[in-house]
């Protein structure tokens, strides 16, 4: 395996400094690979075969969004055609997407993140130039994020030979998706209003309906009532196919500390076990943090300088930008989204409520101190 980020996170088996008041790692953690690492700091808790090459699923699907998101204004709107929905895997996961209609980038990654929907990543595809300029990018951004054992094949996850990443790269994708605003927007989000197919009454007279979706993120949505919402979780990304098994990666804060756990093709086969044993993962790393000594780290991507932010937020305005060019936290914001220091989304750290924005879209109030993701650890 690689040793990016650390000597210890290319060996194999569980890698874990214990300390004192930190309980041992959970025994029936069955994934193939996992990761628990510090969002802010990049330290990597614990991991177990964190560099083992596996099929990714729909995780991948962060790396599409790091990539094609920040290219389209979220109001620019598209027709679809016949061509962009070409191509698209035999029993992939669908949003609902129809020919002839028009969407919003907004709808079409509301689509990608909620429904993990194949048709709606291709049609962005499309938009960007196609699907093979589109993993061409998606290569080159994982080489520039660092994420070595990835290989993509295909935008969506859909099963391919040779397609691979890992739970370090999987993390890493998260992590720089997470400086985007509108990456934190659309991973957070538990149920949204996505347009129908436009219909003809008798009397000729057209009309459009929404139906609504909801976030197949367990931990987030708690629609199964063996996985209840994970406390302080706000994201990312699920996948699952026959070939892969289930993937996850999550990121939860929890008195001030924000972390990332993936969890890679759990062995037991229970019910929503990769939900759990993130879970279970999530409660050791925040009893862990700032108590073990790390065992890697979260490598920054090619060029960045130690201290540099990733620039996605650069802007006045948006989360952890104080408005005049320097770091600074957000705070709690309100039930419109709008929080002091002109924070954009409602983040106040309230476990589970949700608020209602503007266009019906439910996102998970939560506070995210995440001004400096890049910065190395000293």
């Amino acid at each position: 395996m690689s040793t990016v980020g650390g000597v210890r996170l290319g060996r194999p088996g569980t890698q874990v400094d214990p300390a004192a008041g930190v309980p041992v790692i959970p025994k029936d953690i069955s994934a193939r690979s996992w990761i628990v690492a510090d969002a802010e700091s990049g330290e990597v808790l614990g991991s177990h075969n964190a560099h083992w090459r596996l099929a990714p699923a729909s995780t991948l699907k962060m790396l599409f969004a790091d990539t094609v998101l920040p290219k389209f204004p979220s109001t620019v709107k598209h027709r679809v055609t016949a061509d962009d929905l070409a191509g698209i895997g035999a029993g992939s996961s669908m949003v609902g997407i129809k020919e002839n209609e028009t969407y919003t980038v907004h709808d079409l990654w509301l689509g990608v993140f909620l429904r993990s929907g194949n048709d709606a990543v291709h049609v962005l595809s499309a938009m960007n130039g196609g699907v093979t300029e589109t993993v061409r990018e998606m290569n080159e951004h994982a080489e520039e994020l660092q994420a070595l054992d990835t290989h993509v094949v295909t935008p969506d996850g859909y099963d391919a030979e040779k397609q691979v990443s890992s739970a370090y790269d999987l993390t890493l994708f998260a992590r720089s998706g997470l400086q985007k605003k509108d990456f934190r927007e659309y991973c957070s989000t538990v149920r949204a209003q996505f347009p129908g197919e436009t219909k003809k009454d008798e009397e000729g007279r057209e009309s459009r309906k929404s139906f609504e979706i909801q976030n197949t993120n367990r931990l987030l949505s708690g629609t199964d009532s063996d996985t209840p919402v994970y406390q302080g979780i706000a994201g990312v990304k699920n996948g699952y196919t026959t070939n892969a098994g289930n993937t996850f990666t999550g990121v939860a804060e929890r008195n001030g500390h924000v972390l990332l756990v993936t969890v890679m093709h759990p062995e037991k086969h229970d019910h929503n076990e990769a939900y759990k044993e993130t879970a279970q993962l999530f409660d050791w790393g925040f009893q862990a943090v700032g108590k073990v000594k790390p065992v890697g780290e979260l490598v920054a991507p090619r060029g960045a300088q130690s201290g540099a932010r990733a620039g996605a937020d650069a802007s006045p305005g948006t989360t952890g930008d104080a408005g005049d060019g320097s770091a600074a936290p957000a705070h709690a914001g309100t039930a419109t989204g709008r929080g002091a220091g002109g924070a954009g989304i409602a983040m106040a750290i309230t476990g589970g409520v949700l608020v209602l924005l503007a266009g019906g879209v439910f996102l998970v109030n939560r506070r995210w101190p995440l001004p400096d993701l890049v910065r190395r650890h000293r």
